[in-house]
């Protein structure tokens, strides 16, 4: 169960280009549990502790019909920097990099705290009999929370962290929706697309216009930044 802090509390905020998006926190010291399914991801929602720790609401089981309220511990923050400072170079390809081993990273953080999300695939075909699997609606909710964590505790310089997006709305077969960062020095977005690999592992990347376009992250030219290698420095080009 989360508890709300008495001394520091953080009302998870989402940076828009016309304006401010004040998540509500209304949840945060209630239970997670069963509820309704969601048609739309939910906004972020979590505390930082005067401790470092991060307590947070993740949702799976498809469209959140299942919320749960874990906490990172300042051990588990401590690692994710160290982890994410792997590629330091200040590239675009390098920012992009630090941003997927950052969701790797919470993707790996939820799955240790609740491990039914082991169980999540790749997108919906390979795991919908069991629980803990995720759609897009539950990745570009989960993911969204991670990056305005990200940019809460200072790993999200030159980004900030906008609404997901969604593309095809109205057909029920291709409806997709991913988490969306906004590149400050270029007002270019990205998409943050958890949804194609299983939990814990590197998200993709690609310009919104392209994910929009449904460009296909795994090909050229994009294939490069979505690459998957043994190494964790393998992803970096600091040169």
């Amino acid at each position: 169960m989360l508890f709300r802090l008495p001394v520091i509390s953080f009302v998870a905020t989402l940076f828009l280009g016309t304006g401010v998006v004040v998540a509500d926190t209304s949840l945060i010291g209630s239970p997670g549990g069963v509820r309704e399914s969601v048609s739309s991801p939910l906004p972020p929602e979590y505390v930082a502790g005067p401790d470092g720790s991060v307590k947070l609401r993740i949702c799976f089981n498809w469209s959140c019909a299942r919320t749960e309220n874990i906490t990172f511990t300042p051990d588990d923050i401590a690692i994710l920097k160290r982890r994410m400072r792997t590629c330091s170079g200040e590239s675009l390809h390098d920012r992009l990099q630090r941003i997927r081993i950052g969701i790797w990273q919470m993707e790996s953080l939820a799955q240790k705290y609740q491990p039914l999300l082991a169980n999540d695939r790749a997108i919906n075909d390979f795991d919908a009999p069991v629980p803990g699997r995720m759609d897009c609606i539950d990745n570009s909710s989960n993911t969204t929370t991670y990056l305005s964590i990200l940019r809460h505790i200072g790993e999200l310089d030159g980004w900030s962290v906008s609404l997901p997006k969604v593309r095809k709305l109205f057909d029920v077969t291709a409806v997709h929706w991913t988490a969306v960062i906004l590149d400050k020095e270029t007002g270019i977005s990205w998409s943050v697309d958890s949804w194609y690999r299983p939990n814990g592992h590197l998200p993709m990347v690609m310009p919104l216009r392209s994910w929009i376009a449904e460009k296909r992250a795994w090909e050229p030219p994009f294939e490069r930044l979505n690459a998957t290698p043994r190494s964790v420095r393998a992803l970096c080009n600091t040169q």
